[in-house]
């Protein structure tokens, strides 16, 4: 037994002196193999030599040398400039590896480069850049580094001698004078950008596109669905992407080049229609297109072969998908001057009687009425002309403004004293009208003005000309389609001198009723006597309209219904409502009759009023038992007053669908929507399940310029529409004014 134990002590003894020994030669071979593998270690220049960054075309290049079993992060990679504005950054190829320390990423092996294209004058620039790598082998990874240069930058507007002026010997000159401050690189058209074709085998879709050299597709923006039939349709195979990071859409993968990919189709049949839906983005701008849809219908051929199966045939359509703004851009960028130019004449004239153009009627009608004896036809044809030529100016420079920087100019003149100031004038102007004063300049003063020449007339159309100037910058700020699409397109381009063009021919447009009006007022005004007396009494009674008018954006509802139950009832007294018809002639009677009518229905508003109404021409409704036999229902949509941008994507994460209004207190088409569209019954039924946001814009501050900014609205009214994933429904865009059967078209339209 004692011999068993001392064996098996001299086993244990000498399986412990074995495994020492083990431990002992590992270690030393781990010493010699991470001193080896330390002396090899390259220093971070050597493994990652990067290159002085060049300057060309307005675009900075950075590009690496990267040294063999090395590799730099891409996601690592940062570049950050002092005095200029950098756009989105364009990386050379990537291949993704899983990193011991980052996880599945994507690096770039060999070499790698960055194009970012950049605006600003300065003369010089600090650039600092950030990056990070790896040695593959060792697993060893770099602490993050970071370099700086300064750089000198090319003058692209200064190339040409300072002495010499510009030359304007054509349009196309002038035009490029206007646009150089906001000069950038001319943007292709979305066909052009993207040209996208597709074939077809064995129920097979091959999709491919050509993407111009600075220019992206979004590889999650990439969408097929069936839209007609009962075919289904497998995920579209796609390559691997490049991750970028995107001033829009942040760290988001993109290709560059050319793209191919694949769809499979299962059980197509003969009237299988599919949509394939993808966006991309200039890079060297920053200006992203609009999501483009393509639809594609497959039809069966003739089955000549006897099997069960027959194949099928493909035909792309038309595109479909752009907004009304949207296609109004679209003739801007395709057709020549002179249809543009008539097609925004022939849009002004449509837009000449809305809400936001009518207005100007009156205040040009009494002008000219206030001359009085003076009246002429020719003088009244002259004034009409000086207004609406002042009006037309007005009306293009803001709006080239507004395009080019985004910022309403119409907007900032929404401000409660401007508007109250404004209003009073025309209060003023009405007074002068029924007879209580005469408004001229001081005696003195006028006879110095008389001594330097017929300053009176000078002094007339001068007037004319501010109040054309003050209607169109204060009266009419609503945003309608066309002027949209102006702003878009000039937004867009930069080509100040179309746009100004299409907008200059749109005012002239909506100014062709206000000259007709004005000139025939010349011949049609009696000359002398009680009647004119009785013609300016009326017109006075129209500005006052037009002052309620215009402090209703200001003012509450209860305060505007008051304002004309008081002007109805007072008008109709002054038009012999109360008078004796013994001994009148038949036109004072009709007059009378006008006048009890004025009467009574100011003392419906009046009535109305008390009893809650908020609506001036449905002042009784609140008294109707059943509001729902009238085809109107008295219940408002409910919605959600956001703020800023924050909030909508808060809105957005919760998965439902949302209905964007961009609303504000000045704005009459929005009042308009409020009152005669979304009181319908069969926009409630179609806005059942849709979570209703509204962007209250009134105060127009920093944070609601951002917010419309962002999508590129120049102002109210707006409605946008968004599906469950967020995505703007961007064709079925609303701007300006919709009755209830059209804008229950475009919501069945974003929600199908």
């Amino acid at each position: 037994m004692n011999k068993l134990s001392e064996s098996l002590f001299q086993l244990n003894a000498f399986k412990l002196k074995a495994l020492a020994l083990i431990v002992i030669l590992l270690s030393l071979i781990a010493f010699g193999f991470s001193k080896n593998q330390a002396q090899t270690l390259l220093e971070v220049d050597e493994a990652f030599e990067i290159v002085d960054p060049s300057v060309k075309n307005q675009t900075l290049t950075f590009h690496w040398n990267i040294a063999k079993d090395y590799y730099l992060y891409q996601d690592k990679m940062s570049v950050t400039a002092t005095t200029i504005i950098l756009g989105s950054p364009q990386y050379s190829n990537t291949e993704p590896v899983e990193d011991p320390l980052f996880g599945n990423t994507e690096v770039f092996k060999n070499n790698a480069t960055i194009t970012i294209p950049y605006s600003g004058q300065a003369k010089q620039t600090e650039i600092t850049v950030k990056y990070q790598g790896c040695a593959a082998i060792v697993g060893v990874c770099y602490p993050p580094q970071t370099r700086t240069f300064a750089l000198n930058l090319p003058n692209v507007h200064l190339s040409n001698s300072k002495n010499v002026e510009p030359a304007f010997d054509s349009l196309s000159s002038l035009n490029d004078f206007f646009s150089q401050e906001s000069q950038q690189p001319e943007l292709l058209e979305a066909d052009d950008a993207f040209q996208f074709s597709y074939s077809l085998e064995n129920n097979q879709l091959n999709l491919n596109w050509l993407i111009a050299q600075d220019y992206h597709l979004y590889q999650d923006k990439i969408k097929a669905r069936v839209i007609n039939g009962n075919a289904e349709l497998e995920n579209i195979k796609l390559p691997q992407a490049t991750i970028i990071d995107d001033k829009v859409f942040g760290k988001t993968a993109v290709y560059h080049g050319e793209l191919n990919a694949k769809l499979d189709i299962i059980n197509p049949t003969d009237n299988t229609i599919i949509e394939i839906e993808y966006q991309g983005c200039s890079a060297a701008s920053g200006v992203c297109y609009p999501p483009i849809k393509q639809q594609i219908s497959l039809a069966l051929e003739p089955n000549t072969t006897g099997n069960n199966s027959a194949p099928i045939t493909a035909e792309m359509e038309a595109n479909p998908t752009l907004s009304e703004a949207d296609q109004i851009t679209d003739t801007l960028k395709n057709q020549s001057v002179w249809i543009v130019i008539f097609t925004f004449f022939i849009f002004g004239l449509l837009l000449a009687f809305t809400p936001c153009v009518f207005p100007m009627i009156p205040i040009l009608s009494s002008i000219i009425a206030g001359q009085g004896d003076n009246l002429t036809t020719r003088k009244a044809f002259t004034m009409s002309l000086v207004y609406v030529l002042a009006m037309s100016l007005t009306y293009t420079v803001a709006g080239v403004l507004a395009g080019l920087f985004g910022e309403n100019l119409q907007a900032l003149f929404q401000n409660p004293w401007i508007i109250a100031s404004f209003s009073l004038i025309f209060v003023a102007l009405a007074f002068s009208m029924f007879g209580f004063y005469e408004l001229q300049l001081p005696s003195r003063l006028q006879s110095k003005l008389t001594s330097l020449s017929n300053q009176q007339k000078g002094g007339t159309l001068t007037g004319v000309a501010i109040m054309g100037l003050l209607s169109a910058l204060i009266v009419g700020p609503c945003v309608a389609p066309p002027l949209a699409g102006a702003l878009i397109y000039i937004g867009q381009t930069g080509d100040a001198f179309l746009g100004g063009i299409a907008l200059f021919a749109l005012s002239l447009g909506m100014g062709v009723p206000l000259l007709l009006l004005g000139t025939s007022a010349g011949k049609l005004l009696p000359k002398a006597g009680a009647w004119m007396d009785s013609v300016k009494a009326v017109f006075g009674v129209m500005l006052i309209g037009v002052a309620i008018w215009m402090l209703e954006r200001i003012v509450p509802a209860e305060i505007t219904m008051l304002n004309w139950a008081l002007l109805l009832i007072i008008s109709s007294v002054y038009m012999g409502a109360f008078r004796s018809t013994s001994g009148k002639s038949g036109w004072f009677k009709l007059l009378k009759g006008l006048a009890i009518t004025l009467f009574i229905y100011g003392v419906m508003i009046f009535i109305g009023l008390l009893g809650g109404s908020q609506q001036v021409l449905q002042p009784l409704k609140v008294y109707q038992g059943g509001a729902l036999a009238t085809g109107q229902t008295t219940d408002k949509l409910n919605f959600k007053v956001i703020k800023s941008y924050q909030d909508l994507e808060n809105e957005l994460a919760k998965g439902h669908p949302i209905m964007l209004d961009f609303y504000a207190d000045w704005c009459i088409s929005c009042k308009e929507m409020e009152a005669f569209t979304f009181t319908k019954p069969q926009v409630h039924e179609a806005l059942k399940g849709i979570t209703l946001l509204k962007a209250d814009v009134t105060a127009n501050d920093e944070v609601d310029k951002a917010l419309m900014k962002h999508f590129g609205i120049i102002g109210p009214p707006a409605i946008l529409f968004f599906n469950e994933t967020g995505q703007e429904q961007k064709a079925q865009r609303v701007i300006g004014f919709k009755n209830a059967d059209e804008f229950t078209v475009f919501i069945n339209k974003a929600f199908q």
